[in-house]
């Protein structure tokens, strides 16, 4: 397990975050008070997602959007349902949490 320096409280309720760990770039999405972290890398061609600071939805907050094709993905299981990498998915990332601190499977 690596630990990050983010805490749960960091991530904004139907929002997002991101942060590095071990120098590679992950997001964190809060829905309905469950996390859900991924690799920043679009499948598409491997940039990261946002160009502005942890802005990774769309402007409904219901799913994750590259800022750079408009590619739109699943929150719940980073599945890519529109744009240049549809049936492909971002790379989940396994963690735990205690006492509100998020800690990598990586």
């Amino acid at each position: 397990m690596q630990v990050t320096d983010l805490l749960t409280t960091d991530i904004p309720e139907n929002g997002s975050k991101g942060f590095e760990c071990n120098g590679e770039k992950y997001f964190a999405v809060k829905k309905q008070n469950q996390i859900y972290i991924y690799k920043n890398s679009c499948p598409h061609i491997g940039i990261a997602l946002e160009w502005v600071e942890d802005q990774f939805l769309d402007s409904s907050c219901t799913m994750i959007q590259c800022a750079n094709h408009g590619a739109l993905f699943v929150i719940e299981n980073g599945a890519c349902v529109a744009g240049p990498c549809s049936g492909q998915k971002l790379k989940a990332i396994r963690f735990n949490v205690e006492n509100d601190a998020i800690y990598l499977a990586i």
